[in-house]
């Protein structure tokens, strides 16, 4: 007894859905950062993050090149240091709290691809670079929403 196909016509190359939904890590991260200097005063850091409701930011040199990050954690260690040396958090700056070695991720990653950077380090958010260049900032809740918004798409 002979076995029938019960597949049918299979669509040649060129017919097929191409998947054209945003993936990539430029379409979701935020380019409208708030960045600090090297310089600036760990006091005046935690006031901004206070201001604009945010956990961290990056460290840009006068030419604007990422050298590196500043997150609410680098200031916990200035406030725990403050008290038991019993010293005011005013001259601080922040190139003595912020994070120098930084992880970036390039613009074009797939927002799949981040998920993983994100799960095996622990980060909160990641500089978003293009051509060695400090373009934006993806978090893990950038990433979340994204996976919600591709929900209603097929993930092949």
């Amino acid at each position: 007894m002979a076995i029938k196909s019960f597949q049918g016509i299979r669509s040649k190359e060129e017919n097929k859905k191409k998947y054209n939904a945003p993936i990539l890590v430029e379409d979701y991260m935020t380019n409208k950062l708030i960045t600090f200097s090297p310089e600036q005063s760990i006091l005046e850091v935690m006031e901004t993050f206070a201001k604009h409701h945010i956990s961290g930011g990056p460290v840009v040199d006068n030419n604007g090149f990422l050298v590196g990050i500043i997150s609410e954690a680098d200031c916990m260690k200035q406030i725990s240091e403050s008290r038991y040396f019993n010293q005011p958090i005013l001259d601080k700056s922040v190139e003595r709290f912020m994070t120098k070695n930084v992880e970036t991720i390039p613009h074009d990653m797939s927002i799949f691809d981040a998920a993983g950077v994100f799960d095996r380090h622990n980060r909160r958010r990641l500089p978003v670079m293009k051509n060695d260049i400090l373009v934006g900032q993806i978090s893990r809740k950038d990433i979340v929403i994204a996976a919600l918004k591709l929900t209603s798409h097929s993930w092949k």
